[in-house]
């Protein structure tokens, strides 16, 4: 079986790297993935899956962790195809996103960023590594299992996504249509390393009150802007107890594991005025296995406890808004992880790298919200992702449909 996946992938790369082109080709940025979700479900329908395409309705608009900023989603629908097994064996989702994000300053690419051009063994394009390279993996890993006539056991469910991106409404449309499975494998691109944790994220907004004087007479007015200060400061004091209290091994080569970003301060109107008004925006990172709640109350009493006579006066308002990724773990000792493990180093003859996940993905709401334990391992790198002139290395993601197939088999149960 080793030697006939591995015939079947080297046979058939051209055909992937001509899907990924496609699926590069389509812009799908959020509210644009119709047509990538189209040439997706031919894809499915091709290998006789059955197919399930559906808008996130007002069961996932009303649902606690329903966090987009629309409801409007006729262009951008998910598309699910279940490969029903023979029975008696485990089942498995396999869960990637089809939304980008916007390319940025076309002048900084190299070539079109919707061309998808092969050059020096990677393709080329927004999108490539986040996550379309993971998610041709494993549409090719189906058609290797169909092509070499394998039944499975279990149950597949492939789920193509949309809006991850701002928090996993897709997903979270998934789980409330009722998609549930015994584990699930997200392809991120994690640069083949395993992620059995990640932590979550979520946006805040912070308004920082002065009062306006002339320039001339500053000192009769209170600088928003000089309060500021004190209130970054106490954000990075905050990132750091915080940090500081964790002692996981898989976090012990990520220098901060547990990031509190601020990414956007606006504020003033006149450059003869003292500014009475600044607003921070930014995201805080969540620990795996700490409530959302918790973390709120902890950036709540950070801010509360600022020594400045005036902000004690005049708080800064905070607001929790926009996208948020719960944050979700499974064990070190999970099936799926050992399975995983196992066929990495069957395959490569190298040791499998554990970590924990720096960023959040659709991983948290599918562990914590729809029973599914989520493992993340994919090909691509962070590193790529959202910046321009980003790729994926061809071999890689044969590698990681090559591994996808076995994990497959060995998780569901092949039944001939």
């Amino acid at each position: 079986m080793k030697d006939k996946v591995k015939d079947w992938m080297k046979a058939n790369e051209k055909y992937g790297v001509e899907l990924l082109q496609k699926l590069i080709q389509c812009d799908s940025v959020q509210g644009n993935e119709l047509k990538v979700q189209k040439l997706v479900e031919g894809e499915l329908q091709q290998l006789n899956l059955t197919v399930d395409r559906f808008v996130p309705g007002e069961e996932t608009i009303s649902h606690p962790a329903f966090c987009a900023n629309r409801t409007d989603f006729k262009e951008s629908p998910n598309i699910v195809g279940v490969l029903k097994g023979s029975g008696g064996g485990r089942s498995l989702i396999l869960n990637g996103h089809v939304d980008i994000v916007p390319p940025g300053n076309k002048e900084d690419w190299k070539a079109n960023p919707y061309s998808g051009e092969v050059k020096d063994g990677r393709v080329y394009g927004r999108g490539a590594t986040d996550m379309k390279g993971g998610n041709t993996s494993m549409l090719l890993a189906l058609k290797c299992l169909k092509e070499l006539g394998i039944t499975l056991k279990g149950d597949i469910i492939f789920e193509s996504v949309v809006e991850e991106e701002s928090g996993g409404t897709g997903t979270l449309a998934a789980i409330t249509r009722g998609y549930r499975a015994d584990a699930a494998l997200i392809p991120e691109p994690t640069k083949m390393k395993v992620f059995p944790k990640q932590q979550g994220s979520m946006w805040f907004r912070l308004k920082i009150t002065g009062r306006s004087a002339h320039g001339g007479t500053r000192y009769e007015g209170v600088s928003a802007l000089e309060k500021s200060v004190s209130v970054i400061q106490a954000i990075q004091s905050l990132e750091k107890e915080r940090n500081e209290q964790i002692t996981d091994p898989l976090y012990q080569n990520i220098p901060i594991p547990v990031p509190i970003n601020i990414g956007k301060i606006t504020g003033g109107d006149w450059p003869s005025s003292v500014p009475d008004q600044i607003v921070i925006e930014g995201r805080m990172g969540v620990i795996p296995g700490e409530a959302m709640e918790e973390a709120k109350l902890e950036m709540k009493r950070a801010l509360e406890s600022i020594e400045d006579p005036w902000l004690q006066e005049n708080p800064v308002s905070l607001e929790w808004f926009g996208a948020r990724w719960l944050p979700g773990e499974v064990e070190e000792n999970h099936p799926l992880m050992m399975i995983i493990g196992d066929h990495f180093e069957r395959i490569t003859g190298k040791d499998v790298t554990i970590e924990a996940s720096p960023w959040g993905t659709d991983g948290g709401l599918l562990t914590e919200e729809g029973d599914t334990p989520s493992i993340v391992f994919g090909p691509g790198e962070t590193a790529v992702a959202h910046f321009a002139n980003e790729y994926i290395e061809i071999d890689q993601m044969m590698l990681a449909s090559e591994l996808f197939v076995h994990i497959i088999i060995d998780w569901c149960g092949k039944a001939n």
